[in-house]
């Protein structure tokens, strides 16, 4: 395989920090060279809460990589998530100037800027204005104006903005660990390239990836995001949930839920399990109240999702809802899904790697990969559909040989 370029992406989760190497070949083919996860404590509902604890998992995390793949890494793509994440939609009005009124990239550009000039707090910073569509005298639905004959031209953006100090002490602690940013990446868009097909994305999709502390939703419609949020549960408030109603330690609560939990309590018996808690006398457990627990939990979740949905306009949504992430990996959770969203429902991890994919392959992994992928079409296309923010370090004007100073 020639070789295109290599990539770095870096997952700092509630849970983990996941840190990635691949390399994109000619063909567009990704290939993992190198991976490196460690557990971490120092974020809170994917945002900073310690510092050391954080520098100190992402410094690991690369560590690993960097040995397994025997390349050095200097910077990468590196995913922000949290419950401050929120999308807005706007659009942009210029009048063609050329005097053969052609569309040029300048009138483009100009139009994304007026979408751009929305009114955002000084507490909030861009992280994506990603053009949805253009309007060119009229005609909607218009992909590329560039070329065209108009007189006017419009765009539709759709505007995703986080917690300014969330994205600083980010920011903060990827530098610390000696990694330059190429970009920002919302979490969420992500792990959309890692786990949808185009058509889903031309058809009207949602993806949910349910991490640890937070679950995050990106809704498309014709081929581009149209509503993003982050709702504050996760799998771990399951664990939580577990932990007090069956009266045990975390860790336990954990290995129940894995080994024995399911959304679905149809076929559900009441089998007893045994507790093993550390200074404790062994204990049982019925596996239904277990269950019951975990759906009830589960259920909420999706149920706070069919809000956020309504609200994102959740009738544009033909292929239903992918589901991915750690916590998307629970027995029973698609047909719980399609019970309160009666809507199509499925799970999916990441898709079409090549290289070191045994460990990583599982949805658990779909934001890292996917922030690989969304390097590789910056890489591919030169001039990216999604632009990043001024200053945010992205990729907009450094496109090909841009990440060549990873070195092996």
């Amino acid at each position: 395989m020639e070789r295109e370029a290599v990539l770095v992406g870096i997952d700092v989760g509630t849970s983990k920090v996941c840190a990635l190497i691949g390399e994109v070949g000619r063909d567009g083919r990704l290939t993992i060279m190198g991976h490196g996860t460690v557990p971490t404590t120092g974020l809170k509902k994917s945002a900073v809460v310690n510092i050391e604890q954080t520098v100190r998992s992402i410094t690991d995390a690369v560590e690993r990589a960097e040995r397994l793949s025997g390349w050095k890494i200097d910077r990468g793509f590196v995913g922000v998530g949290g419950e401050h994440v929120e999308s807005m939609n706007s659009t942009g009005q210029v009048a063609v100037t050329a005097h053969h009124r052609e569309v040029t990239h300048e009138d483009i550009n100009r139009a994304i800027e007026v979408a751009r000039a929305v009114n955002i707090p000084n507490s909030r910073e861009e992280l994506h204005a990603i053009r949805r569509g253009f309007t060119v005298d009229g005609q909607e639905g218009v992909k590329d104006p560039l070329g065209m004959s108009a007189l006017r031209l419009e765009v539709e953006a759709h505007i995703i903005t986080a917690s300014a100090t969330a994205v600083q002490n980010l920011t903060k602690c990827v530098q610390m660990a000696g990694v330059k940013i190429d970009e920002l990446v919302v979490n969420g868009l992500a792990s959309a390239e890692a786990v949808l097909m185009e058509a889903e994305k031309e058809q009207g999709v949602a993806v949910v990836d349910i991490g640890a502390g937070t679950t995050d939703l990106v809704m498309f419609s014709e081929g581009s995001p149209f509503h993003t949020a982050v709702l504050k549960v996760g799998g771990s408030n399951v664990t939580n949930d577990i932990a007090i109603g069956a009266r045990t330690h975390l860790a336990t609560a954990e290995e129940l839920k894995v080994r024995h939990g399911t959304c679905d309590l149809r076929n559900v018996t009441d089998d007893e399990i045994a507790i093993a808690t550390p200074g404790e006398e062994p204990r049982q457990v019925s596996r239904r109240e277990l269950c019951e627990i975990i759906e009830a939990r589960m259920r909420e979740t999706f149920e706070m999702l069919a809000g956020e949905m309504a609200r994102g306009g959740r009738g544009l949504l033909p292929a239903g809802v992918i589901l991915t992430g750690g916590g998307s990996q629970l027995a029973g959770i698609a047909e719980l899904g399609r019970e309160v969203l009666r809507m199509p429902v499925r799970v999916s991890g990441p898709q079409g790697m090549g290289g070191l994919v045994d460990t990583i392959s599982d949805p658990s992994y779909a934001t890292a990969i996917g922030l690989l992928r969304w390097g590789a079409i910056q890489v591919a296309e030169g001039e990216p559909a999604y632009e990043s923010a001024p200053g945010s370090g992205g990729l907009v004007g450094r496109l090909r040989g841009a990440i060549r100073s990873i070195f092996p």
